[in-house]
């Protein structure tokens, strides 16, 4: 099988592609399809690893960024050339030699019709929480519900669903030359009490977000293990009206580290205030004023943490999830996939009530940073 494959893989590989220039080393350093030789497996390691493998040709460095080249920047958005560097640039920023690692960032370099996966695509069909969840009215206030609606206020068990749908549209790539990304992002998370009579969907949140993305200078990267930077806008809201309607703006700034298995982000935001009818204008003190979060993988699976507080010692409050994911039997992109979740903020509707959940279901890409 090896043999048979060596041709294909040197041929890409001498092409430039990263992941066929991976799979050589491989190869080289095992001995396999090929006499084992530690000097080219490390030769092509180190290829795979060149941040700067795929200019073709040097330019001069030109410190006036004039209308006529940023115009030209614009146009190079639109060929097919850009998203190529673009994954290639990407790509050598992880440096681990982990195979893991390596597979699953490949995987989510992958373009789909331009699409890629963003959080953690999940359908959980069982998720169990601590309360009962209470309805919530448009036109009523709790405490001014009418008396004959007092016995259909709470769901009728504490058993649901829950799914996500999540993906991210790179627009341009190295716009400014400072081989960065901007991006475009969308979650949607649903709570559906599908065990209740009248399946009822409990609540749905919509987050879309715009953000940019500026990969740190070699030094930086190698002494601090510090990947890049983030920093964009984001809206979340539930969609409704009334005394359900719920929503926040913010500004958000973060820092990527990688220590091989081990990525973290550090993320804190901004809440852009609301001339007239802010439907929760006490969420910060809830959710908080930034979060942390860290995926480490080990072998085939993941697992992700995630905290956030308001850092308020009189009236502390925040929220931990942590996620495990595991392949499902030998499948490539499905996963069986457990979440624990405890504190404020699980959904927007009760963002401002305590809950603990145990959920366990499937999901089918794993959430990057």
């Amino acid at each position: 099988m090896y043999n048979d494959a060596y041709p294909i893989i040197q041929k890409e590989a001498i092409k430039g592609n990263k992941e066929a220039q991976y799979l050589l080393a491989h190869m080289y350093e095992y001995g396999q399809g090929v006499e084992k030789d530690m000097k080219k497996a490390l030769l092509w390691y180190k290829k795979t690893s060149f941040k700067y493998s795929y200019i073709v040709k040097k330019k001069p460095i030109d410190t006036e960024v004039t209308i006529d080249n940023l115009k030209q920047r614009v146009e190079n958005q639109m060929s097919h050339t850009s998203e190529g560097k673009r994954k290639n640039f990407l790509f050598s920023k992880v440096d681990s030699s982990i195979s893991e690692v390596k597979s699953k960032f490949m995987k989510i370099l992958e373009n789909n019709f331009g699409l890629l996966p963003y959080k953690t695509n999940y359908f959980i069909p069982f998720s169990y929480s601590s309360i009962n969840y209470k309805r919530h009215f448009s036109a009523y206030k709790e405490e001014d519900i009418p008396k004959e609606w007092q016995d259909y206020i709470e769901y009728e068990n504490h058993i649901e669903t829950e799914y996500q749908l999540s993906f991210q549209k790179p627009l341009t790539y190295d716009l400014i030359g400072w081989n960065e990304s901007i991006s475009f992002a969308y979650t949607q998370q649903v709570w559906w009490k599908l065990y209740d009579k009248s399946s009822p969907f409990r609540e749905t949140n919509y987050l879309p977000e715009l953000f940019i993305m500026i990969p740190t200078s070699d030094s930086i990267d190698k002494y601090y293990n510090l990947k890049a930077i983030k920093f964009g806008y984001r809206h979340q809201s539930n969609g409704q009206e009334g005394y359900q309607s719920r929503s926040w703006n913010r500004l958000f700034f973060a820092t990527l580290w990688q220590w091989k298995s081990l990525f973290i982000k550090a993320e804190g935001w901004y809440r852009l205030s609301e001339n007239s009818g802010d439907d929760n204008p006490d969420i910060s003190d809830y959710m908080g004023h930034g979060d942390l979060q860290l995926n480490y993988l080990f072998g085939k699976d993941q697992i992700n943490f995630l905290w956030r507080n308001n850092l308020n010692t009189n009236k502390n409050r925040g929220a931990i999830q942590i996620d495990y994911s595991t392949p499902f039997f030998n499948s490539d992109n499905t996963y069986w996939y457990i979440k624990l979740f405890s504190g404020y903020g699980e959904s927007m509707i009760n963002y401002n009530n305590s809950v603990d959940k145990f959920s366990i279901g499937f999901a089918y890409s794993r959430g990057t940073l």
